[in-house]
């Protein structure tokens, strides 16, 4: 395998886990905007797709063995913003706040269909990785910034 497939596969995993990995890494990688765009929806999506049935199933279990809720101060504060913002406000903060499991994860224990989840985080998803993509690039095209870049690599 290349080395630029093994970066991007790299990205592309993290991205799953972390959904600001993608705009910067990618930047960092030499991706263009678009490349950059791609492998972070890409990863955030594949990570959505398989945990919107993970966990229908952790929800399942977790009924199963702790059937009263448990109301700690970041549960309140995700109901809050369920009952302020609903689906649109979890998939909104998704990236920023979250992570794409985590944002998942909320939904599919709020009932939300998955047809539903898997449009409002990719539009989502999309939206931010084009705000991060382009402002990392800006960024990173500052002399200051492209000479402190080419400094630590050096």
């Amino acid at each position: 395998m290349s080395e630029s497939f093994l970066t991007f596969l790299g990205i592309y995993f993290l991205c799953w886990f972390k959904f600001i990995s993608g705009p910067l890494l990618g930047s960092l990688a030499g991706y263009g905007v678009g490349k950059t765009i791609l492998v972070t929806v890409t990863g955030t999506m594949s990570s959505v797709f398989v945990f919107t049935f993970v966990g229908q199933y952790l929800k399942k279990l977790w009924n199963h063995y702790f059937p009263k809720p448990k109301f700690t101060k970041r549960n309140r504060d995700i109901i809050k913003i369920w009952n302020k913002f609903g689906q649109l406000g979890i998939a909104f903060l998704t990236p920023l706040i979250l992570t794409p499991i985590g944002g998942t994860l909320i939904l599919v224990s709020f009932g939300t269909k998955r047809r539903r989840i898997y449009f409002h985080m990719l539009w989502s998803s999309t939206m931010w990785s084009t705000i991060f993509a382009f402002t990392i690039d800006n960024i990173l095209a500052i002399p200051f910034f492209e000479n402190l870049l080419l400094q630590g690599i050096g």
